[in-house]
């Protein structure tokens, strides 16, 4: 006779509720709680007692309400259907939860995380008798038309040989091969079901190496980021962190997006349900949703759902890189997830650390960061997949030296410093040239020079030394004035102010602005460099800096961002025209300074008439 594991509610403290006769439990085991069936989640065991955060609103919960055990820890379904697809924390999808229950998700009420009536065309890439591992890929089917899902192996089956394998058209609950392991036959499945809070294993890491191209100049010429790697975009209100990831995820080149909007804005959430289902991918020329999964989790839900959404997209994201995808996740942002383990750790009474944040913030912010990483993926063949992570954290007023900043910092690579005074100046993306930093610059470098962009490399060291060298030199001016600098620090200024202007602001409502290739970038700011060593020469030959400054060719280089990238032989003819116009103004010069040097005075002239 089966005896029902349940329990009874003892206490509740907002989405902390504590259970009794719960000796049966285990942690991080799901229950459903109350008459609703809220789902919830055991954080704590003490004896019989549970606590459980639990991810729906506890609102009208009573005390000896049952706590039923469901027997498993939080899991996400993992299968064809995920991309496209828009989800809560929970892996819910609200669009069929929106024809269930309306505009507004009720509590308690679940639905199929995949369409189970759904048919999949597969086709097997291995033959009966074949002998197979951990992650091998048995088949394909199109789950959009620019991913191709990969069935594989599931991790806990080591080795194992294929009994049967056919193809044809599949749902979700029907087995698409059979295999043998040992004296046991296993089915396989179009799904898997993964605990999110367990990484997916893999066979070791690489280094990453490959530039992860966004579009965005500032990011990809200054502080790039790699596939595989992690970056920060900490920013007070107002200061676009929300407007730069819309940007990487609309146009980096990673082949799968997850967007987590964690505890965001409903308004900036929404602009993105309405937006990326319009957007067209630019390196496929398809709707952007074919490759990207959506997990909105707003600030009017419960918040221990916000850490849910956390674990749910980067477990999806180690999916699709297992399947050999490079994919990048936004997490939008950090700081509510942080909050959210704030208000938990108080409920269950709990020592704070600083401002109140549980002692455990940077081990939980690490253990996220940390499942980024250019992998071999497991299987048989050296098949290469990554994660990219780049998570948005939102301090208050703007304060870098918040806990959960300083936390995230130790452990990314990428610090992409975000000023609210830029973004009032109108200047997007807002990134402080001066605060940011990347430490993947060197292997950066050897892709440029692999792509054989190597003058690139030259180009973006020059530009920062010159932006540095402008900050200092902005002081001079304050106290002294214009007057006191010299030409060669004047032209600093000015070439500075280009690289601000016509290189570092982006128009993201220009089709030609919006996205530059890294192509484009180079020969933008070498142009920009281009004019600095020709009026370099120009002041050597005596030339002062107001007629360089004055030159026709200034509003064609303001112009030069919105090139088309099937035009790019425009900056050449651009530099001709520098060059030229430089020549020209240095002639000129020359030539009054000769007539000057050999004109002859009134009197000499008269003095020589009268001989």
């Amino acid at each position: 006779m089966r005896v029902e594991r349940t329990g009874r509610i003892e206490r509740i403290s907002g989405p902390l509720v504590v259970a009794r006769d719960m000796e049966f439990a285990r942690l991080h085991e799901v229950v459903r709680v109350g008459e609703k069936k809220l789902i919830g989640e055991i954080i704590e065991l003490h004896g019989d007692r549970a606590a459980i955060q639990v991810y729906e609103e506890t609102t009208g919960l009573k005390p000896d309400e049952p706590v039923i055990s469901l027997g498993q820890a939080l899991s996400v379904v993992l299968g064809p259907g995920l991309i496209g697809s828009i989800y809560d924390g929970l892996q819910r999808p609200l669009s069929v939860l929106r024809e269930k229950v309306g505009d507004f998700v009720a509590r308690g009420v679940t639905a199929p995380r995949l369409d189970h009536q759904r048919r999949w065309s597969f086709q097997p890439t291995v033959k009966p008798g074949q002998q197979v591992q951990a992650g091998d890929i048995l088949g394909e089917l199109p789950e959009t038309p620019v991913i191709t899902h990969r069935v594989m192996v599931p991790p806990h089956i080591a080795r194992a040989t294929v009994v049967q394998i056919e193809s044809g058209d599949y749902t979700i609950e029907e087995p698409v091969a059979v295999l043998k392991s040992g004296e046991e036959e296993i089915p396989v499945f179009l799904v898997q079901e993964w605990r999110v809070r367990l990484p997916r294993p893999i066979r070791r890491r690489l280094e990453p190496e490959i530039p992860l191209v966004t579009g965005q100049r500032v990011i990809d010429t200054f502080f790039p980021l790699l596939k595989g790697g992690t970056a920060c975009v900490p920013g007070p209100f107002g200061s676009g962190k929300t407007v730069v990831q819309h940007q990487i995820a609309k146009w980096a080149d990673a082949q799968v997006i997850v967007y987590i909007g964690c505890g965001e804005r409903g308004n900036e959430m929404t602009d993105v349900l309405q937006e990326f289902p319009e957007l067209i991918d630019p390196y496929s020329g398809r709707p952007l949703m074919e490759r990207t999964i959506l997990i909105a989790n707003t600030s009017n839900m419960p918040v221990a759902a916000r850490e849910a959404s956390i674990y749910t997209g980067i477990t999806m994201a180690e999916y699709y890189r297992d399947m050999g995808y490079h994919v990048a996740v936004m997490a939008d942002s950090t700081s509510r997830w942080a909050e959210a383990l704030r208000e938990i750790s108080g409920r269950l009474e709990e020592m704070p650390g600083e401002e109140g944040y549980p002692a455990y913030l940077a081990s939980r912010i690490a253990e996220f960061y940390e499942r980024s990483g250019r992998v071999v993926c497991l299987g048989g063949e050296e098949r290469e997949g990554s994660v990219s992570i780049i998570g948005a954290v939102s301090p208050p007023g703007g304060d870098l030296s918040d806990p959960v900043v300083q936390a995230t910092l130790r452990v990314v690579k990428v610090f992409w410093s975000l000023d609210d005074r830029l973004a009032y100046e109108r200047h997007f993306p807002a990134i402080n040239w001066l605060t940011s930093y990347s430490l993947y610059d060197r292997p950066f470098d050897r892709a440029l020079e692999s792509q054989h962009l190597k003058s690139a490399v030259q180009d973006r060291h020059q530009a920062m030394a010159l932006l540095e060298e402008e900050d200092e030199l902005k002081e001079i001016v304050r106290l002294v004035g214009l007057e006191a600098l010299s030409a060669q620090q004047r032209l600093v200024l000015r070439t500075a102010r280009a690289i601000r202007e016509d290189f570092l602001h982006q128009n993201a409502f220009d089709p030609a602005d919006t996205y530059t290739s890294l192509k484009k970038q180079a020969l933008l700011l070498r142009t920009i460099m281009f004019w600095h060593e020709q009026a370099l020469e120009a002041l050597q030959e005596g030339l002062p800096p107001e007629a360089l400054f004055q030159l026709p060719f200034w509003e064609e280089l303001a112009r030069a961002k919105t090139i088309p990238e099937d035009k790019i032989q425009q900056f050449e003819q651009l530099q001709d025209k520098i060059r030229q116009q430089i020549q020209e103004v240095v002639y000129q010069h020359k030539q009054a300074a000769n007539r000057v040097e050999h004109a002859v005075s009134p009197e000499a002239e008269k003095e020589s008439e009268q001989k």
